[in-house]
């Protein structure tokens, strides 16, 4: 079975996450999207693993799927061609290590995994040790890396661990502001037990790639999430039974593994150097000739994704191990939609007319990677020449710095024939709004 899985996301009890992110709202738009698998987040906050142990029921070995009642709920509430088809959870949870290593203050993501309840209590107890679970869906704990990777493996068979948005300067394990140059020196002797990574939204594997001792990770890339909508911007593709250790051996081995789809990297918020406040944006060359320091005010600037890579690299831009699985670039239909009507992606007109397309075509990322553009095209002619001009790679890209999204844009010199896909009418209205963002400082 080949689907998409998105395993990295937030519910309402995460800081700086929308209120909307209950079980029936996520499940609703991962139904919106076409992903079929997806992580619960936030199962070490006691209030959502209260909520999750009364929602969900088991399915699937590893997996779980909605009660009937609300299962029925959110399917009755959406059109026949989004209501098929299985949806799964798999018990998932971000949590931040603080710690002190090397005369440096580490503060590392982690992405972590359980394949039933008995399990998730055991990593509660022990995270309950080391931080207030009770504070943030995405806990802090005051836990070496090494350390948490050690609790997590004695939480019994296929619990797992995947480091998160791996080049995040703040957060990241490549991080530029507290992280490592290896995995080795992050886990050092367990880090045999370290099979993945997930790469961020201000890398794509091309970038990885370049890096050849990354070369044994499976890179994986999911949305982190903070709000309903933001599902399934970037998603893991799987070639496996729907089933936990299915994925975790796809994992492991590669065997099943099928690549990713991916925000453009210049859409991340850190894919270049800068320095938001000064309105300063570098590429890594001029900040290395800066020596680091923002040209306007004389501080540190903050060292991106892309910096990072070039100082890791020992391989060239268009190097490509040959087992290394693919990945597709797609801009979310929120933003396509925006940017066809001229509004901003958030508007309740943007919203009408995705319900009204997914209603007719199916799922977002089935219109986004399949649909043969004339179906598109007979329900909007300009969403047509938008999706043929990403599918191809034309797009305009500017990208984002310090915190700052960038934006990627379909539209060609001449711009998009603006005209409402309904009733053929031309559309005026301002350019599109750049992508709303979350504030927790990941890529």
């Amino acid at each position: 079975m080949r689907f998409h899985a998105d395993l990295h996301m937030h519910s309402k009890y995460a800081r700086a996450c929308s209120r909307d992110s209950d079980l029936e709202q996520l499940a609703a738009w991962a139904r919106r999207k076409g992903v079929t698998l997806m992580g619960t987040g936030d199962f070490t906050h006691p209030a959502w693993y209260g909520r999750l142990r009364e929602c969900l029921v088991p399915a699937e070995p590893g997996l779980f799927r909605l009660r009937d009642d609300l299962e029925r709920a959110v399917t009755g509430g959406l059109p026949p061609g989004l209501a098929a088809g299985p949806l799964r959870f798999m018990l998932s949870v971000e949590v931040a290590a603080v710690y002190r290593r090397g005369g440096r203050t580490r503060k590392i993501h982690h992405l972590v995994y359980v394949p039933g309840f008995d399990a998730a209590e055991a990593f509660n107890r022990a995270a309950g040790r080391a931080g207030d679970l009770a504070s943030d869906g995405r806990p802090v704990l005051a836990m070496d890396s090494r350390d948490l990777l050690e609790v997590v493996l004695g939480c019994g068979d296929g619990a797992h661990l995947v480091p998160a948005h791996v080049w995040t300067p703040w957060f990241g394990l490549f991080g530029s502001k507290s992280g490592f140059d290896t995995v080795e020196e992050c886990f050092g002797d367990l880090t045999g037990h370290v099979f993945a990574l997930e790469t961020g939204l201000s890398s794509d594997p091309a970038m990885n790639r370049r890096v050849s001792g990354l070369d044994r990770y499976r890179l994986v890339s999911y949305s982190d999430a903070h709000s309903p909508p933001r599902i399934g911007r970037e998603t893991t593709v799987f070639e496996t039974d729907l089933d936990y250790f299915a994925v975790l051996r796809a994992l492991r081995t590669g065997d099943g593994h099928a690549g990713s789809v991916e925000f453009f990297p210049e859409g991340g918020r850190y894919h270049l150097d800068g320095h938001r406040r000064c309105k300063v944006r570098l590429e890594p060359h001029e900040t290395r000739e800066l020596g680091g320091v923002c040209p306007v005010c004389g501080r540190k600037l903050t060292v991106g994704v892309l910096s990072r890579v070039e100082d890791l690299a020992d391989r060239p831009e268009d190097a490509r191990p040959e087992d290394a699985a693919g990945f597709r670039a797609l801009v979310p239909l929120l933003e396509i939609v925006g940017e066809v009507l001229g509004v901003g992606a958030g508007s309740k007109r943007v919203r009408t007319e995705v319900d009204r397309l997914t209603a007719a075509l199916g799922p977002e990322l089935v219109i986004l990677e399949e649909t043969p553009l004339g179906d598109i095209a007979a329900c909007s002619p300009p969403l047509a020449e938008a999706v043929g001009r990403l599918r191809r790679g034309e797009v305009s890209r500017d990208p984002g710095y310090d915190g700052e999204y960038g934006a990627i844009r379909v539209s060609g010199p001449g711009g998009l024939d603006r005209r409402d896909g309904s009733d053929g009418r031309d559309q005026a209205g301002r350019r599109s709004a750049a992508c709303e963002g979350e504030s927790d400082g990941d890529a």
